[in-house]
């Protein structure tokens, strides 16, 4: 959802498309310090519930519940309500999606999302595999289709650009356009949510989710430099849809409804793959007595879990707005995410043999912690209540925590 919608807002803010490709790759770099990281975390430690189950081991019980929390409202039910509002987006021109209640294909997806993850892994699994193929096969032709078909020095974007005097740099704009888009690379971690079940998980998912955040990092680079030299800068500012703005920009409407179908095949492999990451963590705090028993897996899949994110989710989307959402998932899932990471300093040194065998430990962690805290403090200078609804996220879990969850909970540690 985030690569297709951000770097409209980006432009209005930042004002250069130059500015805008830098915090992609900013971004990008990060995001693979997180994944060298996550991949130490797994492994030590190859088993499903994401940031939950390290924090919980690692750190404290409370820590881990406040994570799961964090999976639970920002991590999975935001995100998935947030790429279901884009999904509707895109599916139809404004002038058709007139003709239907607002919000209800936003709710159709995420309904099919949950049925195809909510009886059988196999079948899920295949969707999963099967959709994520044709959607990058589609990207890649896309990006070769524009590259060669069309003069680049004359995109409008381009000569607006060279026209343009030059624009000053503000180090806590920034900030704020790379806590958005930090939300389009957090999935870098996707693959420790499933790790109990995959086989030979401590070589395989560090391996998957370096590659493919490498893929992905390539993949919006090239998205994001048409997506702002190609359309006139005026065009694109602040608008939600500035894929389907630059694709029409380039060849009219027809490659504006191929890269419309391209994005909507991409959401719902968003959204399908967070219906099935999301459920894992609650079965596993299930497990651990931090949550209703009910949520635990019942067969091959958590089905109830499943059935309950589909519902959260489409509560947020009736409730909540696309760019709010985009800010308050930055900045949560920012410090959820350094919170984990930051607990492999203290699984290396309780284990001070296990550092030689970590590849890329201990600068990928440390260069990850720093530049997260250090944008994420400089952001919130400026979007202060995003911050506070982060703040209000964590605090929330450390009451339901004391007043009922630490008398149920049965991790030993």
């Amino acid at each position: 959802a985030g690569v297709f919608t951000t770097s409209g807002f980006a432009l209005g803010e930042l004002g250069s498309p130059l500015y805008v490709l830098l915090a992609w790759f900013i971004g990008g770099l990060l995001a693979l310090c997180g994944a060298i990281s996550y991949g130490a975390l797994v492994r030590l430690m190859p088993v499903s519930g994401g940031e939950y189950y390290f924090l919980s081991r690692v750190v404290h019980p409370l820590a881990g519940f406040v994570a799961g929390w964090i999976s639970l409202w920002a991590g999975f039910t935001a995100a998935i309500a947030l790429a279901a509002i884009t999904f509707e987006a895109y599916l139809l021109p404004s002038g058709l999606r007139a003709t239907l209640p607002e919000n209800s294909l936003a709710t159709v997806v995420i309904l099919l999302a949950a049925l195809a993850h909510g009886f059988q892994v196999r079948h899920g699994a295949r969707l999963q595999t099967a959709t994520v193929t044709l959607k990058l096969l589609l990207i890649t032709g896309f990006i070769l289709f524009v590259t060669l078909t069309s003069d680049i020095d004359q995109w409008p974007g381009m000569q607006a650009w060279r026209q343009s005097p030059g624009v000053d740099f503000s180090l806590p704009v920034f900030a704020v356009t790379l806590m958005w888009i930090s939300y389009s690379y957090s999935g870098f971690n996707a693959a420790i949510y499933v790790a109990s079940e995959v086989g030979d998980a401590a070589r395989k998912v560090p391996r998957a989710m370096i590659q493919a955040t490498l893929v992905t990092t390539g993949a919006y680079l090239l998205l994001n430099g048409i997506f702002v030299f190609a359309p006139a800068p005026e065009d694109i500012v602040r608008q939600e849809d500035v894929a389907a703005l630059a694709s029409q920009a380039l060849a009219g409407e027809p490659l504006a409804n191929v890269m419309r179908g391209v994005i909507v095949i991409a959401l719902f492999t968003s959204i399908s793959a967070m219906i099935m990451a999301g459920p894992r963590v609650y079965a596993q705090m299930a497990a651990d007595g931090l949550m209703p028993a009910f949520l635990r897996f019942e067969g091959p899949v958590p089905g109830i879990a499943v059935a309950m994110q589909a519902l959260l989710s489409i509560v947020v989307v009736w409730i909540s707005g696309l760019q709010e959402l985009l800010s308050y998932l930055g900045f949560t899932l920012a410090l959820s995410t350094v919170a984990t990471i930051a607990s492999l300093f203290v699984v290396v040194g309780r284990n001070k043999t296990g550092a030689g065998r970590l590849p890329g430990y201990p600068w990928a962690p440390g260069i990850f912690i720093t530049f997260t805290l250090l944008f994420a403090g400089l952001a919130a200078t400026i979007n202060p209540m995003e911050m506070l609804a982060a703040v209000i996220t964590i605090v929330s879990a450390v009451v339901i925590y004391w007043v009922i969850g630490r008398r149920h909970q049965t991790i030993s540690r």
